[in-house]
């Protein structure tokens, strides 16, 4: 699955720090969702669409 997660991050001047303690996850799990190696779970991807306010499939898409 790709996704958009690092440009998203980058437009707000976030780290993968910042950004996972507004998803209340570790910044190893951020790193492994933006390079791909890690799928997120539907409630987490539905808690990365709020904080970016955009809907999933903005976000992510299939490979």
């Amino acid at each position: 699955m790709n996704n958009r997660l690092k440009v998203l991050r980058a437009e707000r001047n976030w780290s993968q720090a910042d950004l996972a303690d507004a998803l209340g996850v570790s910044r190893q799990t951020v790193n492994a969702l933006e390079t791909g190696r890690y799928d997120p779970s539907l409630p987490l991807a539905f808690r990365i669409a709020k904080v970016f306010g955009q809907p999933i499939e903005s976000i992510f898409t299939e490979d």
